[in-house]
Order: C-alpha cells, then structure tokens, then sequence
C-alpha cells in the first residue's frame, strides 16, 4: 500500500462538476494498492496517518498529529502510485492492485481510518475521473509505503 499524504489548510474532489468529499485542515491522502495489500497494511497504514507529527505545536515545530488538531481526512483512490516508468516513456500499471481487488482494500482503509480518527473521513469515488483541488500547507507532503516503511 502506497500513499501520499498532504497537509493540506483545504481540499475538495470534484466528479462530474459536483462536489464528492471536501474538508478543511487536515490531510488529503492519496491512496495506492499493490495485490499483495491485506488488513495488516490498512491497520499500519491507518495508524500512521493519523498519529504523525506533522502539524505544528505553539512554537512552530512539526509535533501535533492529526488526533491532536481535530483534523480531518479525505481520502481518493489513485492507482496511478503503482506506475512503472522503468521501459518506454507509457507507464506500466502492472504493479497495481485490479479493481475488483482495490476497491475493497480502498473501503478498508477508509473504515479504519474512520475508527482510528473516531469520526466520517470524506472521500473521491473509486475508479472515477476527479479533479482534486488543494491549499497545500508548508508544504508538506509525504510518501509512505506500507512495504518499505522507511
């Protein structure tokens, strides 16, 4: 499981003109998965995310998580983590987990992150074509593999 997280001051998913998830200081998190992904990786994944010190404190320093602030959390499926750029310039998706397979890990993953955060995280539609607008705060945006959690 791949994802790349943001700390965002706002951000919205738009699908079609209307708006599908939107929320305001917190994490935008964009979300990949391998074939391999079970339940462990969603536990790890979810509570990484919401225990990360990566708001700041009142002195400025990356020390409060997203518990701490109250933040929230919206989540959008993005195969597209998976890519392969190794041959040619078209990327190879193979390395990412078939629909029917990631979208049962993507609704996983939001229900746990929804029991670790303790309330609703907003979300993208799975396999839709979205546009996703963000305020990035800082910025600051991380990267985090469930495989190699480096």
């Amino acid at each position: 499981m791949r994802v790349v997280a943001q700390r965002v001051a706002a951000a919205r998913v738009e699908v079609g003109g209307r708006v599908s998830g939107s929320i305001g200081r917190g994490l935008l998190l964009l979300a990949g998965f391998a074939a391999r992904d079970s339940a462990d990786d969603i536990a790890w994944m979810s509570g990484k995310l919401v225990r990360l010190r990566i708001f700041p404190d009142a002195a400025g320093m990356m020390n409060r998580s997203l518990l701490e602030i109250g933040g929230e959390l919206l989540a959008v499926s993005q195969f597209t983590l998976y890519a392969s750029t190794k041959k040619g310039n078209r990327p190879s998706w193979s390395g990412a987990a078939r629909p029917e397979v990631a979208q049962p890990l993507f609704e996983a993953f939001v229900r746990q992150l929804e029991r670790d955060l303790g309330r609703q995280v907003q979300t993208g539609v799975f396999a839709a074509d979205m546009q996703v607008h963000l305020v990035n705060d800082g910025p600051v945006t991380l990267v985090i593999d469930s495989h190699n959690p480096a």
